[in-house]
């Protein structure tokens, strides 16, 4: 077999173990190194970072978790391989929580170390593309700042897994990208990524849609019909907005994470939850535990591998790589043709403005930024007097602006304006320009 141009460490105090172990890997193609400590490994004058660290837990001195701490603090990432004698779930939680990759308990099958150790260079070639300015290039998956490459990382890391995630950060920062782009990446790639956003259902239409119903399970339920536990089988649920889950189908889903199951509402059969959940709150979920509108364990269920998206206003120097994908993507469609990239003013106007409502804001405003076809222009902090920005007068002129470049068409001002055409109406009428 052709040999990979990749490595995997093996650190096991039992001679025994590292000699099997490394035979097993290298009969893949893999090159090998093996150390009897994690002393021994951390000493050790390594040339390159390997791919993958196949690591026993009980060393003695230094033991395997221990090890996993000290690479994180130097900011080392490894993808880890757990072996334990011992069937420890809470050692294998803690591991996991922590970043491990998979954690197998000896005697394992040759063919699940072989299969972990696979998944973990697949893991490590999508860190290092990350880390290389390569990352994956999905829609809306764009910047190159630190913060951003940090997010990025991170799922990379938790892709390879099937740790629960939990994404938090501002509205519109990008959390059902990345929960895309973890799905893409993941073993569950081929399988459906079904969405729902619980913020945007009521109770009992929420419980319905997450679980499923049978026939007659409520005045209405004339047919049965799948919930998208159902329809994301073998594939990966998303939850957004998952801090405004009601607390009775908070109680209802915390089992299917314990438990990996649930039914149809109305239904007497059970059925298994195949599905990896991803879940995305814009809420601080630390004070709807304290005010009790969130429950403690299925917060910790949640949060099993937790992803922060910085907002927009910290990320400044993606901004105008992502309006240049923005305006790609999106020029033909509201534009009626390609767009021409943007301008110097443009592009000052655009790092000028805070952006409170991120990447969803900017996407907007995008496609308006096209050379010929310029939008309004966004007040910069310069605009600001000592007696302050008129907001009222600052909308009118703004919405004057739109109607002139737009040639006092009003779909096309409402597109420039990122408002719905009843919207514009409104302002229209309130600003007595109909």
């Amino acid at each position: 077999m052709k040999t990979i141009d990749t490595s995997v460490y093996v650190v096991d105090d039992d001679a025994s173990v590292r000699e099997a172990v490394g035979s097993l890997i290298r009969s893949a193609g893999f090159r090998v190194r093996a150390f009897e400590s994690a002393q021994e490994f951390l000493a050790s004058q390594r040339a390159e970072v390997p791919s993958c660290l196949v690591l026993d837990v009980h060393l003695p001195g230094l033991n395997g978790l221990d090890l996993q701490r000290e690479l994180a603090k130097a900011d080392i990432q490894i993808p880890i391989i757990f072996l334990s004698g011992h069937g420890d779930i809470p050692t294998s939680v803690r591991a996991i929580k922590a970043g491990a990759l998979e954690f197998l308990t000896k005697p394992f099958a040759d063919e699940d170390l072989l299969n972990a150790i696979r998944d973990g260079i697949a893991q490590d070639r999508r860190l290092r593309a990350v880390e290389t300015g390569g990352a994956p290039h999905q829609d809306g998956v764009v910047g190159t700042s630190r913060p951003w490459r940090q997010v990025l990382a991170h799922a990379a890391k938790v892709a390879a897994t099937e740790a629960t995630v939990l994404l938090t950060g501002e509205s519109g920062t990008g959390k059902e990208v990345i929960a895309q782009l973890i799905h893409a990446t993941s073993r569950r790639a081929a399988g459906p990524f079904v969405a729902l956003n619980c913020a945007a259902l009521p109770e009992a239409l929420l419980e319905s849609e997450l679980f499923g119903y049978e026939k007659g399970a409520f005045t209405g339920a004339v047919v049965a019909r799948p919930g998208r536990l159902e329809q994301a089988a073998g594939g990966t649920l998303f939850l957004d907005e998952v801090g405004d889950m009601s607390p009775a189908v908070q109680a209802k889903f915390l089992r299917v994470l314990q438990e990996r199951e649930f039914q149809r509402l109305g239904g007497t059969r059970v059925q298994q939850a195949n599905v990896r959940v991803i879940a995305a709150t814009n809420r601080d979920l630390h004070a709807a535990l304290g005010s009790g509108e969130f429950r403690e364990d299925l917060y910790y269920r949640l949060h099993v591998f937790a992803i922060s998206l910085p907002p927009l206003r910290e990320r400044p120097e993606d901004i105008p790589a992502l309006v240049e994908h923005f305006i790609t993507a999106l020029g033909p469609a509201v534009l009626g043709r390609p767009a021409a990239g943007i301008t110097r003013e443009a592009r000052e106007r655009l790092l000028a403005h805070s952006w409170p409502g991120n990447v969803r804001e900017l996407r907007n405003a995008a496609p308006s930024e096209s050379p010929h076809e310029a939008a309004p222009p966004i007040p910069a902090q310069d605009d600001f007097s000592s007696r302050g920005l008129d907001l009222e007068t600052t909308e009118r002129e703004l919405v004057e602006r739109a109607l002139r470049h737009a040639g006092q068409n009003k779909a096309k001002a409402a597109r420039l304006l990122g408002l719905t055409r009843t919207k514009l109406y409104t302002r229209m009428q309130r600003f007595g320009l109909s």
